[in-house]
């Protein structure tokens, strides 16, 4: 019985640690009325139930806390480029390479949020990883009941 309970304990506790975690996601700060947050800052954001919050991990702090009641807009945006600076460093070494690394795209996916809460409004855009992006923004849409506003794609910069 002892070691079943053992066992039982050492799959619990780790699940419960991952939990805590499961509705935050790594996100990068573009831009938008946070005060304290500058663009460029990776911060942590958490989807709860009735908020969503920016967190920043180093300084422990929320950055904003965001009723979803409040929540104005949704939108999804994304930034498609070539990969230039790669082909020619490639194309030192192998012409061949860098030549067929030339035709390659990067695409960054960004996901903007507004509120109105009584007299404080604001807005923020973030940068999404490419794999956790559209888990995002199916939350946000989820908590706030807004269907987000998809931006066309951006033209391709050479």
């Amino acid at each position: 019985m002892k070691v079943f309970l053992v066992a039982i304990l050492c799959l619990l506790i780790p699940t419960c640690a991952f939990a805590a975690e499961a509705n935050s996601y790594r996100v990068i700060y573009d831009g938008g009325s946070v005060p304290g947050l500058k663009s460029g800052m990776a911060v942590r954001l958490f989807i709860e139930p009735k908020q969503v919050r920016l967190y920043d991990d180093q300084a422990k702090k929320d950055y904003v806390v965001i009723p979803a009641s409040s929540i104005t807009e949704v939108s999804y945006g994304q930034d498609v480029h070539r990969r230039i600076g790669t082909a020619i460093g490639l194309a030192v070494i192998s012409l061949g390479v860098g030549a067929l690394m030339m035709f390659s795209k990067s695409k960054k996916h960004y996901i903007g949020t507004t509120w109105a809460n009584g007299d404080e409004k604001g807005g923020l855009a973030m940068q999404c990883d490419k794999n956790e992006y559209r888990g995002i923004l199916a939350a946000m849409e989820g908590i706030s009941g807004k269907k987000a506003v998809d931006s066309a794609p951006m033209n391709v910069k050479n």
